[in-house]
């Protein structure tokens, strides 16, 4: 896949929703319900700031030095967050990706990333963003073209936006009973412990308030429809929700905080991930992606 300076984007519509969708990393710009934000959205024709609304694939949230060991061969990666020494989201975000279908409520774009010495397999990943009375539905399959096994992970990265109050008076709620504890230099997962009597127990809707949060959570309750459900509400009467399937058992949640003079928590990100921080070393719920084989998960993007 070349790599462009022109940034082309795709606008779809559908009853009070509008989104912006770009080709580089087929990243969600904009979401909007009625004339209200409902995603943080970042300008048109520049870099996409803080990975927002980007698919982080082939893995989701950080590989530990940029090092993995798969089917008993060592592979390295790039380190792109060299603060921590990790490779993080993946390499699709550098990407431009081409667009296979459009529609005005839809719109499908795919990539296929050359094998490359740290991930020598053939993908070819394909993402549907399709709006309905619903909210926003974001649809990623993935097909392992080569002939060998693939590690593989996904999740979206969106930062949804609940109202025009301060994150810290949104009210949240996380379907989550356990969270995964990490080291505090790198952000690398240590062990998994319930939220009970902690400050990331968000079962029942309570403000955010001062709690900063940059961790995985588990133990997720989906509910008889096979859902589970972030919701996140202004105290003004506004929100914003998101919903996913059991393909993902992990959640990242970031409440988006900066050192002065960046903005500071613009908005909270919400990561359904298919496995947790660190999956290529650890080997909790990665996807063993077989030659032939393809891998399907899906989210959405609602007002509340």
């Amino acid at each position: 896949m070349t790599r462009q300076n022109t940034v082309n984007e795709y606008r779809i519509r559908s009853g009070e929703y509008s989104a912006v969708i770009t080709a580089r990393a087929a990243a969600l710009r904009e979401l909007r319900h009625g004339e209200r934000d409902i995603v943080v959205p970042f300008p048109a024709g520049g870099p996409i700031p803080d990975y927002r609304g980007i698919i982080a694939a082939p893995w989701p949230n950080r590989i530990a030095d940029g090092q993995y060991t798969f089917d008993g061969v060592e592979y390295h990666v790039p380190i792109n967050e060299p603060a921590r020494s990790c490779a993080l989201h993946g390499f699709l975000f550098e990407l431009d990706w081409t667009l296979d279908s459009q529609e005005e409520s839809a719109v499908t774009l795919s990539c296929s990333p050359a094998p490359t010495a740290g991930y020598p397999h053939a993908l070819r990943l394909a993402v549907e963003y399709r709006l309905t009375d619903a909210g926003l539905r974001i649809a990623v399959t993935a097909a392992n073209l080569g002939r060998t096994a693939a590690p593989y992970g996904v999740c979206p990265h969106p930062y949804l936006v609940a109202g025009p109050s301060p994150l810290d008076q949104w009210i949240l709620e996380i379907p989550a009973g356990a969270c995964l504890e990490v080291t505090p230099d790198r952000l690398l997962p240590k062990e998994t412990r319930s939220v009970e009597g902690h400050a990331f127990d968000f079962r029942s809707p309570r403000a955010i308030g001062a709690t900063e949060i940059d961790h995985a959570f588990t133990d997720i309750a989906f509910d008889g429809g096979g859902q589970a459900r972030v919701l996140v509400r202004d105290p003004g009467g506004t929100g914003v929700g998101m919903s996913w399937d059991s393909s993902c058992r992990w959640l990242q949640i970031h409440t988006a905080d900066k050192e002065a003079p960046a903005l500071n928590r613009l908005g909270l990100a919400v990561e359904p991930m298919s496995c947790p921080p660190d999956a290529f070393n650890s080997g909790t719920d990665l996807v063993r992606l077989e030659a032939g084989a393809t891998h399907s998960t899906a989210w959405t993007i609602f007002a509340v």
